[in-house]
């Protein structure tokens, strides 16, 4: 379908996009007409999520979390809107409504006021409001979550009401300004004051919901920490007591340092004993050369009894000292080395007694050798003496070294037990620490900080009634826009040439305009004159052509359904040859009984009557009565007038020795599947040409010659057009 198609199809429903745009917009305007004020309370919310400076912003490490500042606006928005939130703040507000006598502009308007007293009884009314705030506002959260009925429940439930969830939350905006750290809310409804009081309550319990809601979850993480700190602590304290039990048991002061002090000791002593047991080694080699210079005396010396005794004495003596010294006690030294020069003295009365004044072999004094000799024997007691106590000792520290030995390894286990404590109770400490931190911090600041506070609104929102009476102007439009369209699509009519082309399948030869009343003056007129010269040119040139045909030549004209003006066409050709001089013979289906052959102007008209056996007809003296004279030779031109095929059987043979047949077609007529079917038998039987006429075409698609044009043409117009028979109009054949 062309552009041009389209825009008259709109014009040919323009009363659709008049009608259709005027009912929308004045349903909308009546649907509207009690539409209520609007009042808008705006307020911003500072929530430092993002930016904002609390404790544990000293041991930050600068960096931002994103993420973490999202979700805590998420939690914060959920927490809004949640359905526990609503609930409360509905509660608040009835407890604030409730202690009203009258309406006040500045709590609750005279339209609220009435409504909320016709929706609870006066008894409950008058006792709630008797109460004191906290008292009401626990009896009326009492009986709205009670899950009995009551008209308090009920109250909080209904959808259109100030106090319910599910209207709050409707009512209710909150964003995120951008990536800051505001919070913009927004409420409306239609009484001013409840808008203030309801924002202020929603701000009011969202900050005491957020705060609670995040010191509980503080609260079990300090609990837990508490309890593993304190685990831990007793576990710390239990490993410190059994190594400090150990080293009390094992008199360790320090096992590294002792092990060393005890190696380093014993390695001295050693060296010590040995250095001793060298000079005691010399000092009896020494004895016993000099008993061998004192010869025999001397040998009675080493044997006398007396003596033997003294050294025994003074063996014991030197012992003592050695032990003294080690103690550091002073004065059992100088108590000892007074009992050793003692048993000297008397040790040296004994060899002089028993050893003779004199010299010996070697010409030595026997005083010196007795002096020499006894300073020896002292010496070598001293020595013994010393070696006993050396190795006293020695034994000391390997019994020393045997008993700490085995003890490196279960104080490396009580110290690894410790360690392990240790840290564990460090960890668990500094944990507690933070969420002890994390708690402090959103006790000592509250997160939610108002910035903007809610104001009064003095005036109403602007009425969006003109945009919505537009809008539904535009649905109008649009409405009838979509039907038209689809009746467009859907429309299965000729309309113009082009479309008559492509659902025909034939080429449109001749269109003729829509004419009500002949005048040649009027284009519609002009251009059917022009068509009828140019449909009998047509005709002439297809009869020449057909030379297999013998004269005279028939010219058959034919439609699908009736009413698409074959009559008229069949006239107009019939009056268009017969103003030429020549004979004309126009056979067409009978209308009446009494219709009867007549000649008129040079047309002969011939009624015939449709029969059964009309599809095998073979000549025209068939169709008519067999009384009547019919000569086909008189004639110049014959037109054959057939009745609707859709209606009709097709006279196969007549149409085989048709000259040229005329195809009429209305413009505002369907063409479907049926006509289709019809079109597709007339080809497989057709042997003439065939020339397609579109009858009623709008008059954007013809083109008319100019009245100067018109006036030479031969054929008076008012014949051409005019009727010659009592016939169905251009309109019915």
């Amino acid at each position: 379908m062309s552009y041009h198609l389209f825009i008259r199809f709109l014009k040919d429903h323009i009363i659709w996009f008049i009608v259709l745009p005027i009912v929308t917009a004045a349903t909308v305007y009546y649907f509207t007409r009690k539409e209520r004020k609007e009042y808008t309370v705006q307020a911003t919310i500072y929530t430092g999520l993002g930016s904002g400076y609390n404790l544990k912003s000293v041991n930050s490490s600068g960096s931002f979390d994103y993420s973490g500042v999202t979700n805590a606006f998420d939690n914060l928005l959920t927490t809004l809107n949640s359905s526990e939130t609503m609930l409360q703040v509905g509660i608040s507000l009835l407890t604030d409504h409730l202690k009203l006598t009258k309406p006040d502009t500045l709590i609750l308007g005279a339209k609220g006021f009435e409504k909320l007293h016709q929706a609870i009884p006066a008894p409950l009314a008058n006792h709630l409001a008797r109460q004191a705030d906290a008292v009401r506002y626990a009896q009326i959260d009492s009986m709205g979550r009670s899950e009995a009925y009551n008209p308090i429940k009920a109250l909080l439930a209904k959808g259109d009401m100030y106090y319910s969830g599910e209207y709050i939350s409707k009512k209710l905006r909150a964003n995120r300004k951008n990536s800051s750290d505001m919070l913009e809310m927004e409420y409306e409804s239609d009484d001013p004051a409840v808008t203030i009081q309801t924002l202020d309550f929603v701000i009011a319990i969202l900050n005491q919901r957020y705060i609670s809601l995040k010191s509980s979850d503080t609260n079990p993480v300090i609990g837990y920490y508490e309890q593993k700190t304190n685990e831990a602590k007793r576990r710390l304290d239990a490993a410190e007591s059994k190594l400090r039990a150990f080293n009390v048991d094992h008199e360790l002061l320090s096992y590294d340092e002792e092990s060393k002090n005890i190696a380093f000791s014993r390695e001295n002593f050693v060296n010590e004993y040995n250095l001793e047991l060298m000079k005691n080694r010399a000092t009896k080699a020494s004895i016993d050369e000099l008993s061998k210079r004192m010869s025999q005396r001397g040998n009675l010396l080493v044997i006398n009894s007396e003596l033997v005794k003294k050294q025994a004495e003074l063996a014991d003596a030197q012992g003592e000292l050695v032990g003294a010294q080690t103690s550091r006690s002073n004065s059992e030294i100088v108590r000892i080395e007074a009992k050793i020069r003692k048993i000297t003295d008397e040790m040296k009365v004994i060899a002089q007694k028993y050893y003779a004044a004199g010299d010996s072999p070697e010409s030595i004094p026997s005083n010196k050798l007795i002096e020499d000799w006894l300073a020896k024997v002292l010496e070598y007691a001293e020595s013994n003496a010393r070696l006993e106590v050396y190795k006293q000792r020695l034994n000391e520290y390997q019994n020393k070294i045997t008993e700490l030995s085995p003890l490196g390894t279960e104080l490396r286990q009580l110290n690894r037990e410790l360690e392990v404590a240790e840290k564990e109770y460090l960890a668990l400490t500094q944990s507690l620490n933070e969420a002890q931190v994390h708690r402090q911090d959103i006790s000592l600041d509250k997160p939610l900080k108002v910035v903007d506070p809610p104001k009064y609104p003095y005036t109403a929102k602007p009425t969006k009634r003109l945009i919505f009476i537009a809008a539904g102007f535009g649905i109008g439009l649009f409405f009838a826009l979509m039907l038209t369209v689809i009746r467009f699509l859907l429309d299965s009519r000729l309309d113009s040439p082009e479309h008559a082309e492509v659902r025909i399948g034939q080429s449109v030869t001749i269109v003729f305009p829509k004419v009500k009343k002949f005048s040649i003056g009027t284009k519609e007129s002009r251009a059917a004159i022009s068509m009828f010269e140019q449909l009998s040119n047509a005709i002439n040139i297809d009869i020449v052509q057909a030379t297999s045909k013998q004269p005279p030549p028939i010219i058959t004209l034919f439609s699908m359904r009736s009413k698409q003006g074959k009559t008229w066409v069949a006239h107009g050709v019939a009056r268009l040859y017969a103003e030429t001089g020549q004979k004309i013979a126009y056979f067409y289906p009978r209308i009446t009984k009494n219709d009867l052959p007549f000649e008129l102007g040079g047309v002969t008209f011939y009624p015939f009557e449709i029969r059964p056996e009309f599809m095998n007809v073979r000549d025209l003296n068939e169709l008519l009565p067999k009384n009547q004279e019919y000569n086909p030779f008189y004639f110049d031109k014959i037109l054959l007038e057939l009745p609707a095929l859709i209606s009709s059987p097709l006279p196969v043979y007549l149409l085989h020795k048709s000259h040229v047949a005329i195809l009429v077609a209305d413009a505002n007529s369907g063409w479907g599947r049926r006509e289709r079917q019809l079109m597709a038998l007339y080809n497989k039987i057709a042997s003439s040409s065939l020339i397609t006429v579109l009858n009623r075409v709008e008059s954007d698609y013809i083109d008319a010659p100019s009245r100067s044009e018109a006036e030479q043409i031969l054929v008076q117009p008012e014949l051409l057009l005019k009727h010659q028979r009592k016939l169905p109009s251009a309109s019915e054949g």
